[in-house]
């Protein structure tokens, strides 16, 4: 979902940023981070499915760890390349939205 947003939503941010020039367009990230946002709720939402009717929140924290591990990589790898607002709200809002995802899911 990430990545064919970005390449239809997003194509001039993420040809910048691929070609390590600095994209610091306050609207299109403010649109990165709703998809941001619809993605984790989709894989937490997705997570419960998979895994209903068994108990506790294992599978949900392991794909928030799995999630804030990738997101921490590939944004450390482009941080010179974007604004520390966005780098921060999107690390941040990682973990909660898939959590809500995964309850909407239950």
């Amino acid at each position: 979902l990430w990545l064919g947003a970005g390449m239809f939503l997003l194509p001039e941010a993420g040809a910048k940023v691929g070609r390590g020039e600095a994209f610091t367009e306050v609207g299109p990230l403010a649109i990165a981070i709703g998809v941001s946002i619809a993605c984790s709720l989709a894989a937490g939402f997705t997570c419960a499915k998979i895994v209903a009717g068994k108990p506790g929140i294992g599978a949900a924290a392991a794909l928030c760890a799995s999630l804030l591990a990738t997101g921490i990589l590939v944004q450390s790898g482009i941080w010179n390349l974007e604004p520390l607002w966005y780098h921060l709200t999107f690390l941040v809002l990682l973990v909660p939205m898939t959590l809500a995802g995964f309850r909407m899911g239950k």
